[in-house]
């Protein structure tokens, strides 16, 4: 799909304009757009939140588009209103799948609100990896790929860590605190354009290992509660109104699977198309070895984490790939597809048996994958305790929250259930 009169972002662009990038995941994102100021563009991660993004969403973009769309073009546009940028020198980016899923169609949902609210002038730069569009003033080298690349692989580390000590910290704040040092850590370290030295990453990873099992921690372990669902409702604290804060404020350890296991599940699903419909055999066998590749770095990590030995690891993604096989094909990939049911797998595989799995509105894939496939998976893996939640304009955080809350009470009272037949004693009967 093509767009007569789009404002091109040009290379006269790239040297005074500020660019604008929604937000979805706080500390992969600040490593990112750290990466992209190294480049040469001037990336702000935009942090507005709040009900005035609902309701700019609301103003300019009709009510039945799917919520994160809504809701990241309502950050944008409210930014632009209420930033205290100079409107005429600034740019805004945003990822285009290019997959059969409307987050293909963002970019132009958003080029036609920004029209409709005054702002049709600013540019609006395409993140993706397909050459849908082309900026000249916005490109993405091999070095700065590379980058990219670890990003990911150390936000996904330093979410997991936090997520892990957060719920056990004796000094409140301190493992966020711990987070930024590391963040600004490695967006020093990422600045330049050089080779960056694998061994130089290993060796952050078990620094980083180090660091967080240094934390003083209470003892007493916390229910256990996985996130999964459409990738950003499932990762922002905009899309699920700060899931993983609640969850902590009601003494539970959230658990998320990482950004990595999206990428290669992207990866796989073009290895996938060759074998279902049978496209090009040499873009097949390219992505075979990118996958590959990720999967190696992935290992790594794992590997790390199981020689420090105080965290538990993450899931190798190939494991959370053969758990889906008998409930859903690797042809079901509209959104989150096949991987939205192999994550709930996945967590209940590793002893995570309360899962909450966010839902937003309009996104029907995500209902089927996520919402549909509860049932199966929990008669064919007894004492998994899955919620759906919907999230949109119009549900209310209270409504959102007692779900939660119910799948929390039900979940306990399993647990003392359990821990009173294991102790041999009779479980009293509430009348």
């Amino acid at each position: 799909m093509r767009e007569e009169n789009r404002v091109i972002f040009t290379e006269e662009m790239r040297k005074t304009y500020t660019v604008l990038v929604p937000t979805m995941l706080p500390t992969h994102f600040k490593i990112l757009t750290g990466i992209f100021r190294s480049y040469g563009i001037r990336a702000v991660l935009l942090e507005n939140a709040g009900q005035q993004v609902i309701d700019c969403g609301l103003r300019y973009v009709h009510n039945d588009t799917c919520y994160p769309a809504l809701l990241v073009i309502g950050q944008m546009i409210d930014a632009i209103r209420h930033g205290g940028y100079d409107i005429h020198k600034v740019a805004l980016l945003i990822t285009q799948t290019g997959g059969g899923c409307r987050a293909s169609n963002y970019i132009f949902l958003l080029r036609k609100a920004l029209q409709k609210a005054g702002y049709g002038f600013v540019p609006v730069i395409s993140l993706n990896f397909n050459n849908m569009e082309k900026n000249p003033g916005f490109h993405i080298s091999p070095s700065m790929l590379t980058r990219m690349l670890y990003a990911v692989l150390y936000g996904d580390l330093l979410m997991t860590l936090q997520n892990q000590c957060r719920p056990y910290e004796q000094e409140v704040g301190a493992v966020d605190g711990l987070v930024e040092r590391w963040t600004a850590r490695l967006l020093e370290e990422m600045k330049g354009r050089g080779p960056i030295r694998y061994p130089s990453v290993l060796a952050n990873y078990r620094a980083m290992l180090t660091d967080f099992a240094a934390l003083p921690r209470q003892g007493e372990e916390k229910l256990r509660v996985g996130i999964v669902g459409e990738i950003f409702v499932k990762f922002s604290p905009l899309g699920n109104n700060n899931l993983e804060r609640f969850l902590l404020s009601e003494n539970c350890e959230s658990v998320v699977p990482g950004l990595l296991d999206f990428c290669l599940y992207c990866v796989y699903n073009t290895i996938a198309d060759h074998t279902l419909y049978g496209t090009g055999v040499v873009k097949a066998k390219a992505f075979a070895a990118l996958y590959r590749f990720l999967l190696k770095k992935q290992a790594d990590m794992i590997r790390l984490m199981r020689e420090e030995g105080t965290f538990r690891p993450l899931t190798p993604f190939e494991t959370t790939r053969h758990l889906a096989e008998g409930f859903v094909g690797v042809g079901a990939k509209m959104g989150e597809g096949w991987l939205l049911t192999a994550e709930m797998l996945e967590l209940a595989h590793s002893g995570v048996k309360n899962i909450v799995c966010t839902q937003p509105f309009g996104c029907l894939p995500n209902h089927i994958v996520g919402k549909g496939m509860m049932k199966q998976i929990k008669e064919r893996n007894p004492g998994v305790n899955i919620v759906a939640v919907d999230y949109d304009a119009g549900a209310t955080k209270i409504n959102q929250e007692n779900r939660i809350k119910l799948m929390l009470a039900n979940a306990r009272q399993a647990a003392e259930e359990a821990a009173t037949t294991a102790e041999g004693k009779t479980p009293a009967v509430i009348c």
